[in-house]
Parts: C-alpha cells; sequence; structure tokens
C-alpha cells in the first residue's frame, strides 16, 4: 500500500530498517512538523541523507523489498544489462560501500540462469587479488540470486577510451601489467576467464585495474570437480568463434591471451580490433578474426617493441603466440620500466647464437614443449622459463615437427616429454634424425626412470640429447646449450 501522508512514509521507512525512529524525530523539526506533504518530508529525509532517491522512490510507490539483499543495503543502481542489475549499497553492520549485482526478475524462475549466475559468484569467491573484483557473498533474497562483491569506484574499460579515446603508452602498460597479473594469479589456480573484453575490466579513479565477471570462467577439471562439482566449460561466442578458426578446441589458456592481447590494443587505439555490436550472428563469425586491422597499420606511430607484443598476443595460430599470461606479464613489466619517463627501451639478449627464428624479434630463445599433461606442461614451462627460455606448448608430436616444416622455426628447438606421449615422443625425435630435412632442428628427450626402453631406442647426435628424470637444473641448461650452440 502507498503511503499517503507523511507519517505514513516515515512509518513504513522505519518498519523497513531504512531509518531509525531517532533519525525521523530529529527531521521532523527539519521538516517543518509532522503535518507538512509527504514530498516535503521525503524532500528533507534526501536532504539529510537518511534515504536516497532510489529508496524514496520505491517507498513512495509502496514497496516492501528489494531494500536488502544479504547484509547489504542498496542505495542506488549504478549499472544495468540484459541479465542483471549492479547497485551501490552499504553493508549493514560495517557501512563498507559494496556493489551487488541482481539477476533480473524475469529470470528468477529459470533454473539454469540462476545457476550460472551464482556459478559466477561463486567462481569469484576462489579468487582473492587486487587486480581481480572480490565477492564477498552469494545469495537468494526477494525471489531472486544475487552477487555482494567489492565495489569499484571508476568505469570499464570500454567506458574509458570511449570518453577518452587511445589512453596514454604509460597508462595502457600499466593497465596491462596490472590485468596480466590478476589473469595470472587465477590461471596459477587452475581458472580461466573465458570473457575478457572492455566491459568486463573496471578501472579505479586511482588507476587500479580489476577483471570482474568470472561467470564462464572455465576451471581445471580436478580442481573444479573438488571446489564446485561437475562442470561443464562455457565460453563465450567469440572465444569459440576464434577457436574454431585455429582448430584449437577449447584453446582456454592461449585464448585468454588472444583476447588480452585485444585489451591491449583497445587501451592502445582506442578501438576494439573486432568492432563492436550485439548481433549474435556476427560475433560467432570466425571471419571477424581475419578482419582485424594489424596494430602496425592502426597505430603505426606506437613504439615497435608495444607493437610486436601485442601482435604475438594475437596471433591467430595458437603456437605463435605467448605460450603463458606469465610470459605476457614478463614483457609488460619490462615494457613498463622502458617506456617509462626517462626510460630506456632495452632487449634481453638471446643466450646463444642462433639462426633466423620467430625468437629473433624478441630477443629471448624459445623451445617447443610437446607434453600430453596440462599438469606436467605448467611444471615444465615454469622450469623452462627459469632457464631464460620462452615455451610454446603443444600436446601432439606430428603437430610441432610440422611448425618446424618451414622457415623461420618458431623456436630454437623441441623439447619432447615421453612420460605421457611415449612411442610418439620417441618416434617424432628420432624422425629429426633420420629425416635430412630437420638436420638442424635441435632436440631433447625426456624420458622417466621407467623409460629405459625408448631411451635406448632413441637417435642421438650432437643437436639430439636424452635427458632422464629426475632432471636436474644444470643439466637442462647445459644440455640446451649445447645442442642450441651446435646448430649456431
Amino acid at each position: 500500500m502507498q503511503p499517503q501522508t507523511a507519517e505514513d512514509l516515515a512509518e513504513l521507512a522505519i518498519d523497513l530498517g531504512l531509518v531509525t525512529s531517532e533519525e525521523v524525530q530529529r527531521s521532523w523539526a527539519d521538516a517543518g512538523g509532522t503535518s507538512v506533504p509527504i514530498e516535503q518530508f521525503g524532500a528533507t529525509l534526501l536532504r539529510r541523507e537518511l534515504l536516497t532517491r532510489y529508496q524514496l522512490d520505491r517507498l513512495l510507490r509502496g514497496d516492501r523489498a528489494g531494500y536488502f539483499f544479504g547484509s547489504a543495503k542498496i542505495l542506488y543502481q549504478v549499472g544495468a544489462g540484459a541479465f542483471a542489475r549492479v547497485y551501490r549499497a552499504v553493508m549493514r553492520d560495517s557501512g563498507e560501500t559494496v556493489a551487488v549485482k541482481v539477476l533480473r526478475n524475469r529470470f528468477s524462475q529459470d533454473e539454469e540462469k540462476c545457476k550460472e549466475f551464482r556459478r559466477e559468484g561463486e567462481m569469484g569467491r576462489l579468487l582473492r587479488h587486487p587486480n581481480i573484483v572480490a565477492i564477498e557473498d552469494v545469495g537468494e533474497a526477494n525471489n531472486t540470486s544475487y552477487i555482494t562483491m567489492e565495489f569499484v569506484e571508476g568505469q570499464t574499460l570500454r567506458d574509458l577510451v570511449k570518453k577518452r579515446g587511445a589512453l596514454e603508452i604509460v597508462r595502457s602498460l600499466d593497465l596491462m601489467k596490472q590485468l596480466c597479473a590478476g589473469l595470472e594469479y587465477a590461471h596459477k589456480r587452475g581458472v580461466t576467464h573465458r570473457d575478457l573484453k572492455g566491459s568486463n575490466v573496471l578501472v579505479s579513479t586511482k588507476g587500479v585495474a580489476k577483471l570482474a565477471d568470472f561467470g564462464l570462467a572455465a576451471v581445471d577439471k580436478e580442481y573444479g570437480d573438488e571446489v564446485l562439482g561437475k562442470m561443464h566449460s562455457p565460453r563465450t561466442v567469440e572465444y569459440a568463434a576464434l577457436e574454431k578458426l585455429t582448430g584449437m578446441r577449447n584453446d582456454n589458456v592461449r585464448s585468454d591471451i588472444y583476447f588480452m592481447g585485444a585489451l591491449a590494443y583497445l587501451a592502445l587505439t582506442g578501438v576494439s580490433p573486432l568492432g563492436d555490436t550485439r548481433d549474435r550472428a556476427a560475433r560467432s563469425d570466425p571471419r571477424r578474426f581475419l578482419d582485424v586491422v594489424p596494430l602496425a597499420k592502426r597505430a603505426p606511430e606506437l613504439p615497435a617493441d608495444i607493437r610486436e607484443t601485442v601482435t604475438q598476443m594475437m596471433h591467430l595460430e595458437p603456437l605463435e603466440r605467448y605460450q603463458s599470461i606469465s610470459d605476457v606479464l614478463r614483457v609488460f613489466e619490462e615494457l613498463t620500466v622502458a617506456h617509462a619517463p626517462g626510460g630506456k627501451a632495452t632487449k634481453r639478449k638471446a643466450r646463444v647464437s642462433t639462426a633466423p627464428s620467430a625468437s629473433a624479434t624478441t630477443g629471448q630463445p624459445r623451445v617447443m614443449l610437446v607434453e600430453r599433461s596440462g599438469q606436467a606442461q605448467d611444471a615444465l614451462r615454469d622450469f623452462l622459463s627459469k632457464l631464460g627460455y620462452r615455451v610454446l606448448v603443444t600436446e601432439n608430436a606430428q603437430r610441432a615437427l610440422k611448425r618446424f616444416s618451414s622457415t623461420p622455426f618458431p623456436a630454437e628447438g623441441i623439447v619432447f616429454s615421453a612420460s605421457r606421449l611415449g612411442e610418439e615422443a620417441l618416434l617424432a625425435f628420432n624422425e629429426l634424425t633420420a629425416d635430412p630435412f630437420y638436420a638442424k632442428v635441435p632436440a631433447v628427450l625426456l624420458v622417466s626412470s621407467k623409460q629405459a626402453e625408448i631411451s635406448e631406442q632413441a637417435s642421438c647426435d650432437e643437436l639430439r640429447k636424452v635427458i632422464s628424470s629426475p632432471i636436474e637444473k644444470a643439466t637442462m641448461q647445459d644440455t640446451l646449450d649445447s645442442i642450441l650452440a651446435a646448430r649456431a
């Protein structure tokens, strides 16, 4: 029932817990007494900041729900999408400002939509990092689902570039460094974002960048089953289109790297590389990725090292992209220092002198790792990265050979891990020795202590060596140095 008098309004606001009796009593004198028109008393409550316009409008309509979600008191709406609305709110116990994301009423009875919405919140609660929006609570109230999260005073990256156009180089690099740090944290915990875009990046008024909306995130199978139960791996139509085009099914990590590159492109140019459209058919068309204007053409004034970094992140061939977000983060850290006011662009020297290859422009040698296990991939990538190498990863030994069938080579050499690949790794390794076409391709075959037979069958020479586990850092370093030097 709608309140008809100022006293009715006061009583309703008190009953709902929006104001206290003491606050109302102190407001009567300011308003001119209890017999003033309801509108006048409402204006008094606004002026005294006891109510917000959003709250007052709902009270005047007689609405009795929607003011609280969990422990958060809604102040006013700050954003809306097709799926949910976002409100600024305060916690009743602490007074802390938070954001509350509320599923739209039309989806509240849709079991799948509710599940997807709650999944976003539960995924976010797994991640605590300064560059990821923190999720505080996930629940149901007022016949719908809600998520309470950290409130970021600022705007999305998409809105920021709409207002300001291309951002300054120094600011762009700093934002990308922050976003890569947040994504690295997620990736190391088995979580990929799967929906990186300008509207899912929040930039605070103090210049802090945060990743938001992990609603479509995918998790490592074992980790996801343990924490969230059996899950499928959803993705946006853009991710699906990219992976269809490149022939890499569900290529989680490197797809995130591509779209992180698209965020860098957006920040540096003020233009989305894929354009802006809500048409689902257009968004799911793989040809969009073939029509991306090269960064060198879009912004030729940008320094070459920055253009090359973003271009490599957005390479259509997954094996030509950076293979981990940690690699990308290191590059942006260096670029941030190099392009800081008074900074000097520096390039790291390659460990050995080699024939032209894909690393010739980056100054850091690369190796291609062939390993089937995702967990082993991460461990070996980290191991090789600490030795100073950039690491390309593939699960297929023959695919690795195919990549070395043309020049320049994608990397200085190949590391085959036989622990899971077994005979497949051995055959590919031996093919390098037997086929004159691969005469200049260095390779290492890693075998476990139980694979003595594979070790014995391996065809070795000065460019091809076998290392048995346990793998020592010094042994790996010396072996790689030896075969890469022999190639030169």
